[in-house]
């Protein structure tokens, strides 16, 4: 079983709302996701023009991913999110606590011009350690 830490290093700001670090020891599978966007049943667009809920279908996706691969949660270490306007970003922030807790993991937030589809809002990809 792998044991996941999260750390920072002194005289680098520790912010609340995500890791600055993820420490893995004795890891044996790494999970990559894809980047995941709010696909409805069809493959169409979920939830057009809604960012928050439009967070959850994706963070879903990401659960079910990390859960089909052996993981939960709190296996993963590392999310990458790319949204059409940085704006939405206390949005995210809210929503991301509402997966991973006040604590979630190493995060990074990339503001794009467009997504695959034009009515995407976010795209996340994760990598989880199990």
């Amino acid at each position: 079983m792998a044991t996941i830490e999260k750390y920072g290093a002194p005289g680098v700001y520790d912010p609340p709302g995500y890791s600055q670090g993820m420490k893995v020891t004795g890891a044996r599978t790494l999970l990559f996701t894809a980047g995941q966007v709010p696909y409805d049943a069809d493959g169409g667009v979920k939830h057009r023009g809604d960012f928050k809920a439009q967070a959850r279908a994706v963070f879903g996706a990401v659960k079910a991913l990390v859960e089909a691969g052996g993981g939960t949660l709190e296996s993963v270490v590392k999310i990458t999110t790319y949204v059409t306007d940085v704006r939405f970003r206390q949005d995210f922030r809210a929503v991301r606590e509402e997966f991973f807790g006040a604590r979630g993991p190493a995060s990074t937030m990339v503001e794009v011009k467009a997504l695959a589809h034009p009515d995407y809002l976010i795209e996340v990809e994760a990598i989880a350690v199990v």
